[in-house]
């Protein structure tokens, strides 16, 4: 008989432990349940921002929206300037190469009348003295 005492003894205990145990989950899901309740009455800490907050967090957005701003400006400033700039380096690097062309014509100008004319005496210019001579001699 021991052996079911013993047992209805333990039994007895599981009940009241189980008992106590189920009374103080019992106790902490009524707290829970209170807190929840009063946390969801009372005001919200996310929606309630005091002004100057308010005011502080659109000045940080706009001044980093400006920053932002500011930033992609100058890029597209930077690429245009480098834009133009090869444009005008070109520009002047196709106006070089015209006048040296130009010059180069002139010269060959100036060089095919120097044959022309070269060409077109009647006497050389070394044999010039000699030819005068003669025709001073013929008119006389």
């Amino acid at each position: 008989m021991s052996l079911q005492s013993e047992a209805e003894n333990r039994i007895d205990e599981e009940i009241v432990t189980d008992a106590v145990l189920e009374a103080a989950l019992k106790s902490f899901r009524l707290s829970v349940h209170a807190w929840s309740e009063a946390a969801y009455q009372g005001p919200r800490a996310a929606l309630a921002l005091h002004p100057r907050r308010s005011w502080r967090l659109a000045a940080g957005w706009a001044l980093g929206l400006t920053l932002l701003a500011g930033s992609v400006s100058g890029g597209v400033y930077e690429t245009h300037h480098r834009q133009e700039l090869a444009k005008t380096a070109a520009a002047r690097a196709a106006e070089q190469q015209r006048q040296a062309s130009e010059e180069r014509a002139r010269q060959e100008e100036e060089l095919l009348a120097k044959v022309d004319s070269d060409v077109a005496r009647a006497v050389p210019s070394a044999m010039e003295p000699l030819a005068q001579l003669m025709a001073e001699d013929e008119s006389r």
